[in-house]
């Protein structure tokens, strides 16, 4: 697909951040207090982690599925992060969409950037940490990663952190009732900048 469709009276809301900052946890709680959006669910090519639901928390595609769907142009943006890729599928927005609804993306910054050169009007929120010593902590507290792994992504972090000036909005994920908050009250274009 070579345009995106009509937004109408819906927005499109791009949630990013680095790596291990909550932007799941936040997405969750928000979509659950806000029966009015539609939360994207993501195409990955990275192995399910213990209770995640193909389909649920992402569609787990292999490399070639993945690769099928980039050629027919499938993905609204796409983006290898960490060694592995992720994108949004075109199917998990277009409808609610093209309904006036509004649609919620959890995604990494290259792909929040690719959201930003398809749709002008797509609103953009970095979610931060308090400080790097709370990313670390949120890291080793999944107990997904050893300590190499963690340096990895801390180093991809930084990096990370230096693009939150390319957002329209910054919200700091210390504590999850408020940044739930500032991110509806953005989504609702009541929030002060």
């Amino acid at each position: 697909m070579d345009a995106p469709p009509q937004t109408g009276r819906g927005r499109l809301l791009v949630v990013s951040g680095p790596g291990g900052v909550g932007k799941g946890t936040v997405v969750a709680e928000l979509a659950a207090r806000r029966p009015d959006i539609t939360v994207s669910v993501s195409a990955t090519t990275r192995p399910p982690r213990p209770g995640e639901v193909d389909g649920v928390h992402y569609h787990f595609l292999d490399d070639a599925a993945f690769d099928a769907l980039v050629a027919e142009g499938g993905f609204l943006e796409w983006a290898q992060f960490n060694s592995r890729r992720y994108g949004t599928p075109w199917a998990s927005v277009r409808g609610p969409l093209t309904a006036g609804g509004s649609v919620v993306l959890e995604i990494e910054i290259r792909g929040a950037r690719q959201v930003r050169e398809r749709f002008a009007d797509a609103v953009l929120v970095f979610l931060e940490p308090p400080d790097l010593d709370a990313l670390v902590a949120r890291m080793r507290g999944r107990g997904a990663d050893d300590d190499h792994a963690i340096a990895r992504r801390m180093a991809i972090a930084r990096w990370e952190m230096d693009q939150a000036a390319g957002f329209d909005h910054r919200v700091v994920n210390r504590d999850l009732s408020e940044a739930v908050e500032a991110i509806g009250r953005i989504l609702d274009g009541t929030a002060r900048t």
